[in-house]
């Protein structure tokens, strides 16, 4: 659990979790509300999505302030958060490499 006491890992351990939730919600929780008429699911994942989407941004710029990234790097990883795929993305081009 050495990622956890990093400011970078602890982002990409919940962007992760994040894109996770994103992903459920939108591919599994929002059809069974919208197509079947089963709302609970949105209930439950949105409400973790929501959690985990608040836990990334404090995340994100924490990271930002302690690695004293630029606004152009930062904004990226903060837009991330509103794109299905986005957190998987970022991290696979910006939190594994060190800033420039």
């Amino acid at each position: 659990m050495a990622w956890l006491k990093t400011s970078i890992g602890r982002l990409r351990v919940i962007g992760f979790w994040e894109g996770v939730s994103f992903l459920v919600l939108l591919g599994i929780a929002m059809p069974l509300k919208y197509v079947w008429g089963e709302p609970g699911a949105v209930r439950v994942v949105g409400m973790a999505h929501g959690l985990l989407f608040m836990l990334y941004v404090w995340a994100a710029i924490k990271a930002a302030l302690e690695h004293s990234w630029n606004w152009k790097r930062t904004g990226l990883v903060l837009l991330a958060s509103l794109l299905p795929a986005g957190p998987f993305v970022v991290d696979a081009k910006l939190l594994r490499q060190p800033a420039a």
